[in-house]
């Protein structure tokens, strides 16, 4: 390698390397606007560094010093900025979020008889009702309401158990419930059968009309929560034994008759506890009104 400095006009400059006699190494400069450009990367990093989220720490990260403000469990709040906070932002500030604060404002402040009475308070109560109603009642009473047997009655067939006025669903969301029927194990043989017939003989399908004739004399026990004519007693939650909408078993779907008796019987012997959690402490008063609406339109309500 030896170096050279002979340069002539027309040529490139070169570093003054030379290789086996005629390899030159050139010296080309970035252009002056890349190097700008690069430059201002640099800067850019630096800004963001200080502003954004960006170096892990051990088990934390630097949290920048830009901030957002959005409103968190109803109050409204400065929190550091990142990504969740600020869609969190977005969808709260967003026309459409206006829109619908706007809306909920509304129905907060309106009477069931008033939203009902709205069409569009009515329309957006029950659209964000099927929206809460999705996400806690669901997964039990499915995704209609249609209920889910046995264990969790229909919310759709207009057969309220506790009662169906705004009211009363608004409570029974609110607090809960606790429906339990006795068992009476002691109950058994023919007089368990003839029962058992007498209660699907209340539905009007046919059984032997004699065996629910004796059962009827066992339904006394029975009469003390379902009625004397078993129209069932809101107050207890017991339902209606003479409508065909059966709320802790399927006897409509049993093949045969005999397994729709066993199914009363079973529930004769057995008894039934079961119990729906309260959401007041999951749900806002004003979710709780909406899903209310939803829910008491599935099937008209009372």
């Amino acid at each position: 390698m030896a170096l050279s400095s002979d340069k002539k006009p027309e040529q490139v400059e070169t570093t003054g390397h030379v290789w086996d006699g005629d390899l030159r190494e050139y010296n080309n400069p970035l252009p002056r606007w890349w190097l700008w450009t690069f430059y201002a990367t640099i800067v850019f990093a630096v800004v963001y560094w200080i502003m954004y989220p960006a170096w892990p720490v051990f088990k934390t990260f630097t949290p920048g010093v830009s901030t957002l403000t959005v409103e968190l469990d109803g109050k409204v709040q400065e929190v550091p900025w990142n990504s969740r906070y600020l869609f969190i932002q977005e969808m709260q500030t967003s026309p459409s979020a206006v829109r619908q604060r706007e809306f909920v404002e509304k129905v907060s402040a309106a009477s069931f008889e008033q939203i009902v009475a709205d069409p569009n308070m009515l329309a957006f109560a029950r659209s964000m009702g099927a929206g809460l109603f999705g996400d806690n009642c669901a997964a039990c009473h499915g995704q209609g309401g249609q209920g889910n047997l046995p264990g969790y009655p229909s919310l759709a067939d207009n057969d309220w158990l506790w009662g169906g006025s705004f009211a009363t669903i608004s409570t029974d969301i609110e607090k809960g419930l606790k429906g339990n029927m006795p068992a009476f194990p002691t109950i058994q043989g023919e007089a368990l059968t003839d029962l058992s017939n007498y209660v699907l003989s209340l539905s009007g399908l046919e059984v032997d009309a004699a065996s629910a004739t004796r059962g009827k004399a066992g339904f006394a026990m029975c009469a003390a929560c379902h009625g004397a004519e078993a129209k069932g007693n809101p107050m207890l939650g017991a339902p209606n034994l003479t409508d065909m909408a059966w709320s802790n078993i399927d006897v409509v779907g049993a093949p045969t008759m005999d397994a729709k008796r066993q199914m009363i019987a079973g529930v004769v012997t057995k008894g039934i506890q079961r119990q729906m959690p309260g959401f007041s402490n999951r749900l806002t008063p004003v979710e709780i009104k909406m899903l209310t609406v939803y829910v008491h339109e599935l099937s008209g309500g009372q």
